[in-house]
């Protein structure tokens, strides 16, 4: 339609060229069949003041039998541009086409398969085609089957023959260790003292054995790649055969196709077998840089980079890593074993294929009194899955305490303002379908906000303004609250530390969820996690933590920090409140570790490639009072004085 359209400039020129194209299509008597893409674009095509658009013209022709015509829209164009014209539309007979099941795209992704070989040069396996429909189907949603089955396929081709065509990681990590040395060589050779000499002759020995290795890997490589090539160079002429025999037995030319078909083709196959036997012979014996054959490994790959989803096979170095995912979360989540092994069981339940698809990978609820570690639990399992905190899509509900506050998650509904931008929760899932979900102090959002939970939970979907669906089946919902941390913090005073004591703290805080949540919404969360006060012992191994992070922002200045188990004990009674949990640890640090380092700094009493090492010191006042106890900063090579005395907090000794 475009085409009939482009360079119409004077009126009735379109409706001449569109004429044309009818009466071609009515001359043939039936035997051509006109089919329209995009029929919507007939609708008002070519219609100025005065002139007749491409439908109008269409419609008596259509009526009188006359044209013989398919056309193909979507129901969204169809609904919005054909419905409103009965008369186009009642001379059509609407066909409504599904996508097919994902049996049925294997079977459309075989019938393909032999085109995109000859494209691409390679080989494309029957797992890789069965891979691509389930997996399409499973994780990239928004696209329809076999769209995205075969765009799948195409990809993972295109990317196996680019790895053909440039050099292999192994030669290319040669050559430029080649490139390197021979530059420093360059560099070394005017120079006259022994150490240059003793470096040039070290660097001309390892140049030789280098290019020695480079040269036998080219030739590997290139031998491999040109038996390749002869391969799809022979496919190709047998696809061309192909064509020219089916064109003479459609001309009946029998003597010309029987001659291709039992001479040039039969001759063609046998080299073809000869050739991939010589390929295949070649790959078995373990040497071979390349590969010719796209893999159900080869499209998971391709899944993974789409979606950000790890559908790829677990390695080795992946399966140690989950096995002791406790033991890393617990590097940075002190204490809290129930809620980190409740995480570490979720991951490993998904990652080895056995979640179930049509809900989240898990859904917490994270309860407990402010500062022991719910949020920081959440972080570390989204840096331990995606090396950085960046992926948890944090939604903060104390936002949401308004009744009208649930349209900002799905987003406006039509006529508002920000229809178009789509919800702060539905746009963050849909751009990272994999990742970690964490509504932050729940309780405190209006209760109309749980219905669009009752659905996420359910169904691990949920649609929002513009009717799109949103699915959360890869995504973990991590919901942290407040309700019942009295009842944490005084669990010392009644019975301790101990199982019992726990359970039972357990019970009230539950039946004080049960008094703010509604029983459709609890009933849906896979599992409610109490977390424990923190003890005093704890607070040590968290002012540890708390010490590597101040290392690592002063790394860059080469300062190394030696803190004795002393001073992190001082840190640790200052930094100690039922209460409030960790966080007084950090404004501690920050008073005692970081401003002395600071004034250090600015004085010129620490400097680069320093080693500072923090230590206690008591001190006895001479009037009387009781023994006093504070940090000394001192470099390691000078021990005569603190250096930052002046400004030494003091803290009476416990």
């Amino acid at each position: 339609m475009g085409a009939l359209i482009a360079g119409a400039k004077y009126r009735g020129e379109f409706e001449d060229r569109l004429k044309a194209v009818l009466k071609e299509v009515t001359d043939s008597d039936g035997q051509v069949v006109l089919f329209i893409d995009e029929i919507h674009t007939v609708v008002g095509a070519g219609a100025t003041s005065g002139a007749m658009d491409a439908g109008n013209l269409l419609k008596p022709m259509l009526g009188r039998g006359e044209l013989r015509c398919i056309g193909a829209t979507t129901l969204d164009e169809y609904r919005k541009y054909i419905e409103k014209d009965p008369a186009l539309e009642r001379r059509f007979q609407q066909v409504y086409v599904d996508q097919p099941t994902v049996e049925d795209t294997v079977s459309i992704l075989r019938g393909l398969r032999e085109r995109y070989e000859l494209h691409h040069g390679v080989r494309i396996s029957d797992s890789a085609l069965v891979a691509a429909a389930l997996l399409s189907d499973r994780y990239i949603s928004g696209r329809f089957l076999p769209d995205k089955a075969i765009d799948l396929v195409d990809e993972s081709a295109a990317k196996l023959k680019m790895e053909i065509t440039s050099k292999p990681t192994a030669l290319d990590e040669i050559d430029r260790s080649v490139l390197k040395l021979e530059m420093e060589r360059l560099s070394l050779t005017n120079d006259t003292d022994k150490a240059s000499r003793d470096r040039l002759s070290r660097i001309e020995a390892e140049l030789s054995l280098l290019k020695e290795r480079q040269k036998g890997l080219t030739e590997q490589w290139e031998r491999e790649k040109s038996v390749m090539t002869k391969i799809q160079s022979i496919k190709e002429e047998i696809d061309r055969l192909n064509v020219e025999i089916q064109q003479a037995e459609r001309e009946y030319d029998l003597n010309r196709a029987a001659e291709l078909k039992y001479g040039s083709l039969n001759a063609l196959q046998r080299d073809l077998k000869k050739t991939e036997d010589e390929l295949n012979e070649y790959q078995s014996s373990g040497k071979s840089m390349l590969r010719e054959e796209v893999t159900q490994d080869d499209i998971a790959e391709i899944v993974s980079r789409w979606t950000g989803i790890p559908v790829s096979k677990l390695k080795q170095s992946d399966r140690e890593k989950l096995l002791y995912l406790e033991d890393e979360l617990h590097k940075r989540v002190v204490g809290q074993d129930p809620a980190v092994k409740a995480v570490a069981e979720a991951i490993q339940r998904s990652r080895a294929g056995l979640s179930d698809p049509n809900r989240p990978i898990a859904s917490f609820m994270f309860m407990g009194p402010t500062g022991v570690g719910k949020t920081e639990l959440a972080k570390a399992l989204a840096s331990f899955m995606f090396n950085t905190e960046d992926a948890v899509v944090r939604i903060d509900m104390s936002e949401y305490m308004e009744k009208h506050s649930v349209s900002r998650l799905i987003g406006a509904p039509p006529g508002y303002v920000g229809y178009e931008e789509g919800g702060q929760l539905t746009e963050a899932v849909r751009r990272r379908p994999y990742s970690v979900v964490l509504f932050d102090e729940i309780e405190k959002a209006h209760s109309d906000v749980f219905n669009v939970f009752l659905q996420i939970l359910d169904d691990g979907r949920v649609t929002d303004s513009q009717g799109r669906k949103v699915s959360f089946t890869n995504s973990i919902i991590i919901m942290t609250s407040n309700v019942g941390s009295q009842y944490i913090l005084n669990m010392d005073e009644e019975g301790g530390a101990t199982d019992s004591a726990y359970e039972s703290m357990k019970k009230r805080v539950m039946d004080a969820a049960r008094s703010v949540f509604r029983p459709e919404f609890m009933n849906r969360v896979d599992e409610y996690i109490v977390f424990k006060p923190l003890e005093r012992k704890q607070i040590n191994s968290i002012v540890k933590l708390q010490l590597a992070r101040v290392q690592k922002r002063i790394a860059d200045r080469k300062i190394k920090l030696d803190v004795s188990p002393a001073a992190i004990e001082f840190l640790g009674s200052l930094g100690y409140d039922p209460n409030y949990g960790a966080r007084p640890v950090k404004r501690v640090l920050q008073q005692y570790v970081e401003n002395e380092l600071a004034k250090g700094i600015l004085r010129g009493e620490f400097k680069d490639e320093d080693s500072i090492s923090v230590d206690t010191q008591v001190t006895v006042p001479s009037n009387g009072q009781l023994p006093q106890q504070k940090l000394v900063f001192r470099k390691t090579n000078e021990e005569s004085k603190p250096a930052a005395a002046q400004d030494e907090k003091f803290l009476p000794t416990v």
